[in-house]
């Protein structure tokens, strides 16, 4: 295991937890990246998106649009998929897992989207196939392309960037999608060598969880106004946050 992993040289990496919804505190730490940026100009600035954009928090549309529509000046941008895109995607396209979306916070987003009957989630229940016409109606072309093109993983230097994580003994190219977007227990309680250490978000913790082989970043944004940013250059880390 690596025991003081580096990005690549020249490049820094601001990784970004889950968002879910809220979209105040997506403009608060992209305005902490941008003075960052431009008070310690970077060779190369990387901003990944560590998933979980919709869903609980009350502006999923606005966090969408802003990804989409203006990506941060002076850096590239990848954003990874979450177990809660997954919800969206298999809602939209088969209506499967409606009622297990809605329990997890797709009310608010299809809220969002202007389909008001779901913010009672108890008597949309009884109405998913209305919902999902309303829904396929009113989703921007733009926002399902969004969606689908998100990409599992992503890898820089030592360090490897996914949503939830990674099954223990598996190469990080063979992972399944499945792991990658919902994996808990067997990756957070194992001290294995994944390949590269991990940042990864899913699992809310009210700080940082910092482990020899991986650090977690999902500061329930939602609920507790902390939207945490790691910031990695060289061997070095900090963090920024709302």
């Amino acid at each position: 295991m690596v025991t003081k992993p580096e990005t690549p040289p020249g490049t820094r990496v601001y990784a970004i937890g889950d968002i879910h919804g809220r979209l105040d505190l997506l403009t608060d730490v992209r305005e902490q990246i941008a003075r960052d940026i431009h008070e310690h100009p970077a060779e190369r600035a990387l901003v990944v998106y560590l998933g979980d954009y919709v869903d609980r928090g009350p502006s999923s549309r606005g966090v969408v649009d802003l990804l989409i529509e203006q990506p941060l000046e002076g850096a590239q941008t990848i954003c990874l998929k979450g177990n809660h895109e997954e919800f969206l995607l298999r809602f939209h396209e088969s209506g499967d897992l409606g009622e297990s979306w809605l329990m997890n916070g797709g009310g608010p987003t299809l809220a969002s989207y202007g389909i008001n009957e779901a913010l009672d989630q108890f008597h949309a229940l009884w109405h998913l196939d209305e919902m999902r016409v309303a829904f396929r109606a009113a989703l921007p072309q733009s926002h399902l392309a969004f969606f689908r093109s998100l990409a599992l993983h992503h890898t820089e230097g030592d360090y490897a960037f996914v949503h939830a994580g990674f099954r223990p003994g598996v190469a990080i190219d063979r992972q399944s999608a499945d792991d990658q977007m919902w994996i808990r227990d067997e990756f957070l309680f194992s001290d294995m060598d994944f390949g590269a250490f991990v940042v990864h978000g899913h699992t809310q913790n009210p700080t940082v969880v910092v482990r020899e082989n991986r650090i977690g970043i999902d500061t329930m944004a939602y609920r507790s106004g902390c939207l945490t940013c790691l910031v990695l250059e060289g061997t070095d880390r900090r963090f920024l946050s709302t």
